[in-house]
């Protein structure tokens, strides 16, 4: 009995850790008319630019961590999931 028990606790407890992967949806706010939040490979302006995000673009929002005094959240692009960055949340407002 209990050999059975254990695969499903692995499986419980592998889902139940991607469960907070995606915590929220937001929408890019802020970046202007005329230019685009930039979606970074790290948190932080040292790391390379990814992609140009213009206003209204849908993301779902991961975690957040503080550098340099600023919070950036790590996003992936809700048409796109596989693609994954950080931006400054700054330019983040709930959708």
């Amino acid at each position: 009995m209990q050999s059975r028990i254990f695969p499903v606790i692995l499986v419980f407890m592998s889902v139940a850790g991607c469960s907070d992967i995606v915590t929220d949806r937001t929408v890019v706010t802020g970046a202007g008319p005329d230019e685009m939040l930039k979606l970074r490979a790290g948190p932080g302006l040292d790391y390379n630019v990814v992609l140009g995000l213009p206003d209204g673009t849908s993301l779902n929002r991961r975690a957040c961590v503080t550098e340099v005094g600023q919070l950036w959240c790590q996003v992936s692009l809700t048409a796109a999931p596989q693609i994954i960055g950080y931006v400054s949340a700054d330019y983040l407002s709930d959708s």
